[in-house]
């Protein structure tokens, strides 16, 4: 299997900003004080959204500060690919957005302001931010190169209206109570003799939302998946991860096979919506499935199930989300900096968030927008239940190799041959060895 573009360039930037960084700070893209470029990443289901719900809050920032931002919003599938090229060039934004997940690797070209003490105290204080935040900036020991700006962790969310005709009571906690209720869930609901409703419904055909699972289950049974540099995907915890997830459609029959080619979470609301399936393991959704018509009165929340398993960890979710990072390449620093201030604040994180329908990463980040019950599983998640993804230069490797393998294996699973635990761990060790421990 071949690593994907998004690796390889990553590992080409690598290499290429090591024989420019000596010219990166000397060059920039902005020469003006009093304007800066910021490329935001696009959070709601379209870029003309974000640029309604920014531009507002952005007039505020130049109101306060006298400074205009010249605002670009980017799709995330472009993001990563045009912040590459900004890095490698040295010629680009002021400021970004990026996936937290992305911090360590872009940390590796060198081409980020890092957040030291002094740095993070002139926007109050590392304190104002969760520990688990926290950690999304930067790989483990370092000193971190980006800001938390919105935060999602993975939450059960289930149909009320099919519960109550199931007989279902109440939420699973463990995962062994999540399969059996599943299962109380998927049946034949008009005598044919074809299963129309299932308990679960899965996006199948995401490669990101395969590693999100695997990394979930996984680290829930104890798995480590890097030493060091070196990668650890094939220990006898990520097979049993991986099982897991494969087995929801193959060994337990909880989730419907066609869902293999779901590409869009949208399949999976519209399942959900249409009361085809019962529940959906998902990230924060905050206003989503008001666009499904659907009210706190169709669906409830839940924290994600524990594992039972010996040896397992009270894992619920990683921290999924965006952060804020300056590029070295500025030339205004000061200004970059008052930017990221304005847009961790506590009102403009309450507003953002609130719009997004995010977490905020801050503590001081109050309102009623986040006294719903799904905002305070989530924020209860995040403080204790929830991991980063591996804080390693080789954190987009994993992403590619892991979850294409997963996408491959349920689709093998849809058609009756879900893998073994042998195949799987053979598969697991191949692709450690495709990982660049360079760095």
């Amino acid at each position: 299997m071949r690593t994907s573009s998004r690796a390889c360039a990553m590992a080409a930037a690598i290499a290429v900003v090591a024989a420019v960084a000596g010219c990166q700070d000397s060059e920039s893209a902005n020469s003006n004080p009093k304007v800066l470029t910021y490329w935001a990443s696009q959070q709601s289901p379209s870029v003309e959204r974000d640029k309604e719900i920014l531009k507002p809050e952005l007039r505020k920032f130049t109101e306060r500060t006298g400074i205009r931002v010249d605002l670009e919003v980017i799709p995330f599938t472009d993001l990563l690919n045009r912040i590459l090229t900004a890095t490698t060039s040295g010629k680009g934004p002021d400021v970004i957005n990026l996936g937290n997940s992305w911090s360590p690797s872009l940390q590796a070209t060198g081409a980020l302001v890092e957040w030291n003490p002094a740095q993070m105290a002139k926007i109050g204080g590392e304190d104002r931010f969760t520990p688990v935040s926290l950690q999304t900036g930067g790989a483990e020991g370092t000193t971190p190169v980006s800001v938390p700006l919105y935060s999602k962790v993975y939450q059960l969310y289930y149909s009320k209206k099919l519960f109550e005709q199931a007989g279902i009571t109440k939420p699973p906690t463990t995962w062994k109570d999540f399969t059996a209720t599943a299962k109380k869930l998927t049946k034949d609901t008009d005598n044919d003799g074809r299963t129309d409703q299932w308990g679960l419904g899965v996006r199948g055909q995401a490669s990101t939302i395969a590693v999100h699972y695997a990394y979930i289950l996984g680290s829930a049974r104890g798995a480590e998946y890097f030493s060091g540099s070196k990668p650890t995907f094939d220990s006898d915890a990520a097979v049993e991860g991986i099982e897991q997830y494969l087995s929801w459609m193959g060994k337990d029959k909880i989730v419907n096979p066609s869902d293999a080619e779901n590409a869009d979470w949208a399949d999976v609301y519209e399942a959900f919506a249409e009361d085809r399936i019962g529940m959906m393991l998902v990230q924060t959704l905050g206003r989503t499935l008001q666009d499904y018509d659907l009210t706190a009165e169709d669906y409830g929340v839940a924290p994600m199930p524990v594992s039972t398993e010996p040896g397992s960890q009270d894992v619920a979710s990683f921290l999924g989300g965006t952060n804020a990072a300056i590029l070295k390449s500025t030339d205004n620093m000061d200004g970059a900096t008052e930017l990221i201030k304005f847009l961790t604040s506590p009102q403009e994180q309450v507003t953002l968030n609130a719009a997004y329908g995010t977490i905020p990463p801050v503590k001081d980040a109050e309102g009623k927008e986040f006294e719903t019950a799904e905002a305070k599983i989530a924020r209860q998640t995040m403080a204790s239940r929830a991991i980063p993804l591996p804080r390693v230069p080789q954190e987009t490797q994993f992403e590619t190799l892991i979850g294409n393998d997963v996408v491959n294996w349920l689709a093998d699973t849809a058609t009756g041959k879900q893998p073994t635990a042998q195949q799987i761990s053979s598969a697991l060790s191949d692709a450690s060895a495709k990982v660049s421990t360079g760095g």
